[in-house]
């Protein structure tokens, strides 16, 4: 399931959770707990595209889905995403 940012920036930052953050080559990516819902996101933030998106991941996926999120998001992020670096490359 994927979530606009701004679904999931209107809960207090006091209610989300960091577990894990990395960064390089001008992409974001969070992974992140929300414990009233119980709920696992994955936040993707790449500069270079300008896409920015949220997934919802089960806890046996997160880990994955943190290291390998565009695999988890839908084909419209990937597609923008991979157009946008393929021109940057080019």
């Amino acid at each position: 399931m994927t979530f606009p940012l701004d679904t999931y920036n209107q809960i207090s930052p006091a209610h989300v959770r960091e577990l894990a953050h990395r960064s390089g080559d001008g992409l974001d990516v969070t992974l992140v707990w929300y414990p009233a819902p119980n709920h696992i996101g994955v936040r993707v933030a790449d500069a270079r595209s300008g896409v920015h998106f949220e997934l919802r991941v089960g806890p046996a996926a997160a880990l994955d889905a943190f290291e390998h999120p565009f695999a988890y998001a839908p084909a419209t992020a990937r597609e923008t995403a991979g157009a946008h670096r393929s021109l940057a490359t080019a």
